[in-house]
Protein backbone atom coordinates (compact mmCIF):
# COMPACT_ATOMS: atom_id res chain seq x y z
CA UNK A 1 0.00 0.00 0.00
CA UNK A 2 1.94 3.54 -0.85
CA UNK A 3 0.54 6.36 0.22
CA UNK A 4 0.25 9.35 -1.95
CA UNK A 5 -0.24 12.21 0.59
CA UNK A 6 0.79 11.22 3.58
CA UNK A 7 0.19 15.08 5.06
CA UNK A 8 -3.81 14.43 4.35
CA UNK A 9 -3.20 11.24 6.15
CA UNK A 10 -2.05 12.98 9.34
CA UNK A 11 -4.59 15.78 9.17
CA UNK A 12 -7.53 12.94 8.85
CA UNK A 13 -6.53 10.55 11.47
CA UNK A 14 -6.05 13.58 13.82
CA UNK A 15 -9.27 14.67 12.70
CA UNK A 16 -11.18 11.15 13.10
CA UNK A 17 -9.17 10.35 17.18
CA UNK A 18 -10.93 13.77 17.74
CA UNK A 19 -14.74 12.96 16.54
CA UNK A 20 -13.89 9.41 18.29
CA UNK A 21 -12.63 11.56 21.48
CA UNK A 22 -9.25 9.54 21.76
CA UNK A 23 -6.58 10.57 24.10
CA UNK A 24 -3.99 10.30 21.27
CA UNK A 25 -3.11 9.04 17.58
CA UNK A 26 -0.23 7.32 16.90
CA UNK A 27 0.85 8.30 13.06
CA UNK A 28 3.77 7.02 10.92
CA UNK A 29 6.49 9.10 11.43
CA UNK A 30 8.35 11.85 9.08
CA UNK A 31 10.43 14.88 9.20
CA UNK A 32 7.47 17.10 7.56
CA UNK A 33 4.97 14.81 10.16
CA UNK A 34 6.89 15.92 12.69
CA UNK A 35 7.58 19.90 11.87
CA UNK A 36 4.09 20.03 11.58
CA UNK A 37 2.83 18.52 14.82
CA UNK A 38 6.08 20.92 16.81
CA UNK A 39 3.53 23.62 15.47
CA UNK A 40 0.11 22.31 16.30
CA UNK A 41 2.10 21.98 20.21
CA UNK A 42 3.42 25.40 19.89
CA UNK A 43 -0.04 26.89 18.61
CA UNK A 44 -1.91 25.46 21.40
CA UNK A 45 -3.56 23.11 19.19
CA UNK A 46 -2.73 19.45 20.53
CA UNK A 47 -1.53 18.96 24.27
CA UNK A 48 2.22 17.34 23.17
CA UNK A 49 3.97 14.48 21.37
CA UNK A 50 6.16 11.56 21.58
CA UNK A 51 8.56 10.91 18.97
CA UNK A 52 9.53 7.78 18.22
CA UNK A 53 12.39 7.63 15.48
CA UNK A 54 13.63 3.99 17.35
CA UNK A 55 10.37 2.43 16.14
CA UNK A 56 10.69 -0.20 12.99
CA UNK A 57 9.37 2.78 10.79
CA UNK A 58 9.32 5.49 13.61
CA UNK A 59 6.03 6.72 14.88
CA UNK A 60 4.64 10.10 16.34
CA UNK A 61 2.02 9.84 18.91
CA UNK A 62 0.01 13.20 19.54
CA UNK A 63 -2.00 13.55 22.77
CA UNK A 64 -5.25 15.68 21.74
CA UNK A 65 -6.36 18.67 23.82
CA UNK A 66 -10.21 19.05 24.45
CA UNK A 67 -11.86 22.18 26.05
CA UNK A 68 -13.51 21.18 29.42
CA UNK A 69 -13.48 17.57 28.29
CA UNK A 70 -15.83 17.76 25.57
CA UNK A 71 -14.83 19.68 22.76
CA UNK A 72 -11.65 18.92 20.37
CA UNK A 73 -9.28 22.32 20.34
CA UNK A 74 -9.08 21.39 17.00
CA UNK A 75 -12.08 21.94 15.20
CA UNK A 76 -11.64 21.66 11.80
CA UNK A 77 -8.32 20.55 9.51
CA UNK A 78 -7.89 21.04 5.91
CA UNK A 79 -5.58 20.23 3.28
CA UNK A 80 -4.97 23.16 1.42
CA UNK A 81 -1.74 21.70 -1.05
CA UNK A 82 -2.31 18.62 -2.46
CA UNK A 83 0.08 16.52 -4.53
CA UNK A 84 -1.91 17.26 -7.64
CA UNK A 85 -2.58 20.77 -6.97
CA UNK A 86 0.19 22.59 -4.93
CA UNK A 87 -0.27 25.97 -3.42
CA UNK A 88 2.10 28.40 -3.49
CA UNK A 89 1.71 31.68 -1.64
CA UNK A 90 4.14 34.79 -1.36
CA UNK A 91 5.12 36.45 1.64
CA UNK A 92 2.27 39.19 1.11
CA UNK A 93 -0.62 36.59 0.08
CA UNK A 94 0.00 34.05 3.03
CA UNK A 95 -4.03 33.82 4.09
CA UNK A 96 -5.53 34.34 7.32
CA UNK A 97 -7.64 31.56 8.89
CA UNK A 98 -10.80 32.44 10.24
CA UNK A 99 -10.06 35.86 10.87
CA UNK A 100 -6.62 35.23 12.18
CA UNK A 101 -8.34 32.62 15.23
CA UNK A 102 -7.20 29.50 13.20
CA UNK A 103 -3.73 29.24 11.50
CA UNK A 104 -2.35 28.15 7.80
CA UNK A 105 0.68 26.10 8.25
CA UNK A 106 3.32 26.69 5.20
CA UNK A 107 6.97 24.45 4.03
CA UNK A 108 9.21 27.75 3.20
CA UNK A 109 12.97 27.93 2.74
CA UNK A 110 13.16 28.61 6.25
CA UNK A 111 11.54 25.24 7.68
CA UNK A 112 7.67 24.27 7.79
CA UNK A 113 6.43 27.86 9.61
CA UNK A 114 3.16 28.72 10.95
CA UNK A 115 1.13 31.94 9.03
CA UNK A 116 2.48 34.36 11.52
CA UNK A 117 5.93 33.01 11.73
CA UNK A 118 6.25 33.28 8.08
CA UNK A 119 4.72 36.73 7.98
CA UNK A 120 7.31 37.54 10.80
CA UNK A 121 10.11 36.07 8.40
CA UNK A 122 8.53 37.68 5.83
CA UNK A 123 8.76 34.61 3.39
CA UNK A 124 5.98 32.66 1.25
CA UNK A 125 5.77 29.20 0.39
CA UNK A 126 3.68 26.53 -0.25
CA UNK A 127 0.42 26.11 2.47
CA UNK A 128 0.34 22.90 3.55
CA UNK A 129 -2.82 23.37 5.67
CA UNK A 130 -5.55 25.06 7.47
CA UNK A 131 -6.62 24.33 11.20
CA UNK A 132 -8.62 26.11 13.33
Amino acid sequence: MSMTDPIADLLTRIRNAIQARHASVVVPRSKLKLELVKILKSEGFVEGFIDSPTDAKGTIKIFLKYDGGKQGVIQGLKRVSSPSRRFYVGKDEIPRVRNGLGLAILTTPQGVLSDRAARTAGVGGEVLCYVW
